[in-house]
């Protein structure tokens, strides 16, 4: 793994035992104490995750809105003034390239804004490629702001009590998808309550030299409240119940929002690239979707196993694993539209043997508490 990049936290993993693995063309702890112990902590206390891999560009200009417009799928435009919202960035014929979260943010001069479009690591060379490509005739300047913050995720029931001991302002009056600035030693940092865990909680972008020291703050501060470290394994699984996607398994460039339940991030009531491809599917029909399922027969539905109904292939698992939360395996997948139906039943083919599964309703796992 000598030419896998590392973010300023690697020791710090290495200390705590953590096993590292390959993600991304980064090299990040998969898990601390174990994947099961870090998801029931996450769901019970909190968890703190080091998500330094993922990449940040900073778009700024007279036309930064309507270049996002021109780019991403959702609009842009009805974001209020530290706001984070869901957008996804599309190929011409409707595949996605990658799913991000833009940022509204304040301007250096008065009455301008800046916005911050959060991408996924394994995407994120790609991503800021393209957007540069696009730029034409749009006054924009985009900024590659990866190496100025430090990004760090705190999720979970007891988070905000957790970080009320750290931070002066009142946290409960930080909506959900909202975020605000705070500072450390005097310098600038951004504190949004997003997350990608189905929990409530926030995410961090921190002044790039203190990301260790608050790392630190925060173990130190959530000792009493059962609080760990959260490797990659639990990340996918908390993200999994809560039916959050993941680029490559439930997107890609051969799969449209459409197609991965995504419609809802989708206005097709403005252009942007891959709109008419999208909106020409809506009135076709799509020819596969997204579907929930738990396994009735024992057997675990890994990603890339085949679907058949009565012997015929109709589908392909994209995540599939035991719920921890729920205690039975379930799995995401896509199917043909006609076996879509909640109800349905089908086999998952678990090498060479037909293992029965049942639709079920999605997110498996949904907490009341987020979005508050």
């Amino acid at each position: 793994m000598s030419n896998l990049k590392r973010t300023l936290l690697y020791d710090a993993h290495v200390a705590l035992g953590a096993r590292m693995v390959e993600f991304g063309g980064w090299e990040m702890p998969v898990q601390y104490s174990g994947i099961l112990d870090e998801h029931h902590a996450v769901r019970r206390a909190a968890g703190l995750f080091d998500i330094d891999h993922m990449g940040q560009v900073e778009v700024t200009g007279i036309d930064a809105l309507p270049f996002l417009q021109h780019l991403l799928t959702a609009d842009i435009s009805r974001l209020e003034l530290n706001q984070a919202g869901y957008a996804i960035m599309c190929y011409a014929d409707g595949g996605v390239i990658d799913d991000t979260f833009v940022y509204k943010l304040p301007g250096k001069t008065k009455g301008m804004f800046k916005y911050m479009v959060v991408v996924n690591a394994s995407n994120h060379a790609k991503d800021f490629t393209w957007m540069s490509a696009h730029r034409g005739g749009f006054r924009v300047e985009l900024e590659d702001v990866s190496e100025k913050f430090y990004m760090l995720a705190f999720q979970g029931p007891k988070a905000e009590q957790v970080l009320q001991k750290l931070e002066a302002f009142d946290l409960s009056k930080i909506k959900y998808h909202h975020a605000r600035e705070f500072k450390i030693h005097a310098e600038r940092g951004l504190l949004a309550r997003t997350g990608y865990t189905g929990e409530d909680g926030c995410e961090l972008f921190v002044p790039i030299k203190y990301g260790k020291h608050v790392w630190d703050a925060i173990l130190d501060a959530s000792k009493d409240a059962g609080a760990k470290p959260i490797g990659l394994g639990a990340r996918d699984s908390l993200r999994f119940e809560a039916k959050m996607p993941l680029y490559g398994h439930e997107m890609d460039a051969n799969t449209t929002p459409l197609e991965a339940a995504l419609g809802w991030a989708c206005d097709l009531d403005k252009m942007f690239i891959g709109r008419d491809a999208l909106l020409k599917q809506k009135l076709e029909g799509v020819k596969k979707k997204l579907i929930g399922f738990e396994m009735i027969d024992r057997g675990i539905a890994r990603n890339g196993y085949e679907i058949a109904k009565d012997g015929k292939l109709i589908g392909v698992v994209t995540t599939g694993m035991f719920s921890p939360t729920l205690e039975k395996n379930i799995g995401l997948g896509f199917v043909a539209p006609e076996f879509a139906a909640i109800g349905t039943e089908f086999d998952v083919v678990i090498r060479g043997n037909a293992v029965k599964a049942r639709v079920v309703k999605t997110p498996f796992y949904a907490n009341r508490a987020q979005g508050k």
